[in-house]
């Protein structure tokens, strides 16, 4: 009792510190920093001369429109669908695969959407190895013989972007389904509720927040999308930014289109937080109890296995293996010069942005702890929306919020110290790098929030009765405390950059490729095969964040005795 009425001063006297106005200062300039490109794109597409929108409204928003739409409804239905069933069945039955398929249902997430489409187009196509042994096997001489889905539609581009994005969903169902109350389950079954009726009446119900959380993720990538969508043919808003931009030059016409895009993130977001606000649930138990899980048999263990093996073997296996029989035939590839050029690239670009994006979230997240306010939260919170706005609609922003900042720098130091200042980042891989601290700011931002939420504020506390400023306190006491979190935000932050491709695609200098654009430049034209040693280096580096996550998600329900009540 003496600790909690210890826990409960300390936490008072640090909610009531007041912000210093240098720490306010430095969080509005990051926040806007973040604003900027976002009312930049706002600027252009509203100051446009031209009057493109009935242009635009007549041949180009109504295919991009619907083909949006319905690639994220396919995409939401399927990722949910496939996320939560493999979640369900990894927490709560027992069959032969279980304790593997909890982490490695992860592993799709290491496979970027644009190399599976690339890859699934090698086998699927007219001249792929499934149309290939069918010919072979039933005598047929041309696709006149013989009915083949199509590959490279709609439905193709929902099928592998959905085996590739259900992770997200998994994760956060998954999380759900531990934490759910066992006593709910336990009644359920006793009142005559079959497994499929305790999934369906109890399970999916309190998991409804926890689905829609995911789901939101996977169609925000969904939208961020460029390469798959150009693959496949699906001309989508994202295809429908680039295009207007780069092939028809028109960037008023790509910001107007880009704002219609905003709009799917805006209600995308508002339907995550409605549905989290409006479903909440609490553990009201004393005590947490494993669940115990339900040891299927027979022809229902085997159905289990293949129904988690079924997604990790479309959405990685398969396409890897693509990768990997292709780069027998290129390995070469690997002994050439302009390979590890782009390597260099990538990783000089990421490794940039993975050192700002973690000092930066240092900065924020220790300021928010040190000041406790609503402003100081809302700012924060403000510097992490880059992450829900897509590579494309966030490139144009950059582009035209850095020619506003350096026209005014310019002026300001031509007038006072008389000199030319031109162009300071935009054009050099200093703008990728903005891009990608931009856009992944929120991921640095949570790992470190939750490597901070982990520390106790007694220990602020007692070093400030010490005499340690909050600088002293950040430097001595948190920094050495927060090496695994800074390790996990720098990690993730490196790795998503190194995927990137709709951002990289639009604002590297010329004569800059990183491993990510080279491969798209290799299959526009073509040569695919050539490109999988490549595509094969960005899938291993994908696998690092894969195999942290994978350690966090095959973690149990904490156990020992609840204190007060846990949201669930």
């Amino acid at each position: 009792m003496s600790e909690v009425a210890s826990h409960n001063s300390f936490s008072k006297r640090l909610r009531l510190s007041r912000i210093t106005p240098g720490a306010l200062g430095w969080v509005v300039l990051v926040a806007l920093i973040v604003v900027g490109p976002i009312l930049a794109l706002f600027g252009v597409a509203l100051s446009a001369q031209d009057n493109i929108w009935p242009h635009l409204l007549a041949t180009v928003l109504p295919r991009a429109l619907s083909d949006t739409v319905l690639l994220m409804i396919g995409v939401g239905l399927l990722t949910m669908s496939i996320g939560a069933s493999s979640a369900w069945l990894v927490t709560m039955y027992r069959f032969p695969g279980r304790k593997v398929f909890v982490w490695l249902s992860l592993i799709p997430l290491a496979m970027p959407t644009y190399l599976t489409a690339f890859s699934y187009t090698e086998i699927w196509d007219y001249s792929g190895l499934m149309q290939t042994t069918l010919r072979g096997f039933f005598g047929w001489q041309s696709a006149r013989d013989y009915w083949f889905p199509e590959i490279r539609s709609l439905g193709g581009a929902i099928f592998v972007m959905s085996f590739v994005l259900y992770p997200y969903v998994y994760l956060t169902a998954r999380a759900s389904f531990v934490g759910q109350s066992i006593c709910a389950l336990e009644v359920a079954r006793t009142l005559g509720r079959s497994h499929w009726g305790v999934f369906w009446n109890v399970g999916l119900p309190l998991a409804r927040p926890a689905l829609v959380a995911g789901a939101t993720l996977a169609l925000m990538e969904c939208l961020n999308d460029i390469g798959a969508v150009e693959h496949f043919g699906v001309n989508t808003l994202t295809f429908s930014v680039y295009n207007t931009w780069l092939e028809r030059g028109s960037l008023p016409g790509a910001a107007q289109i880009a704002c219609v895009m905003l709009i799917f993130v805006v209600l995308l977001l508002w339907v995550e937080r409605v549905s989290r606000r409006r479903q909440q649930f609490y553990q009201t138990t004393g005590r947490y109890r494993n669940i115990s899980a339900t040891r299927l048999k027979g022809f229902y263990a085997m159905a289990a296995t293949i129904a988690c093996a079924m997604p990790i073997l479309l959405g990685f296996v398969l396409p890897a293996s693509v990768l990997v029989k292709a780069v027998g035939l290129h390995w070469q590839v690997f002994l050439d010069e302009s390979f590890w050029r782009n390597v260099g690239h990538s990783v000089l670009v990421a490794s940039a942005a993975a050192v700002v994006a973690v000092l930066i979230g240092i900065f924020l997240t220790s300021a928010k702890r040190a000041n406790p306010s609503g402003l100081l939260n809302g700012l924060v919170r403000i510097s992490s929306i880059g992450y829900a706005v897509p590579g494309t609609v966030l490139a144009i922003g950059i582009l035209v919020f850095l020619s506003y900042v350096e026209g005014v720098v310019g002026v300001i130091s031509s007038s006072v110290f008389g000199i030319t200042t031109g162009l300071l980042i935009s054009g050099t891989a200093g703008t990728v790098v903005f891009a990608y601290v931009v856009r992944f700011m929120a991921i640095s931002n949570g790992a470190l929030e939750s490597g901070f939420a982990k520390l106790s504020p007694n220990l602020d506390a007692v070093a400030r009765s010490l005499g340690r400023t909050k600088g002293m306190v950040l430097r001595e006491v948190h920094l050495p405390l927060l090496r695994s979190a800074i390790g996990t935000a720098g990690l993730l932050v490196f790795v998503d950059a190194m995927k990137e491709l709709p951002a990289t695609l639009l604002l590297r200098p010329f004569n800059f490729d990183t491993l990510a654009t080279h491969v798209y430049t290799l299959v526009s034209l073509d040569q695919f095969e050539e490109s999988a040693p490549t595509a094969l280096a960005i899938v291993l580096i994908g696998l690092v964040p894969v195999i942290l996550l994978s350690k966090v998600v095959s973690q149990g329900r904490p156990k020992g005795r609840a204190k007060g009540r846990a949201k669930s």
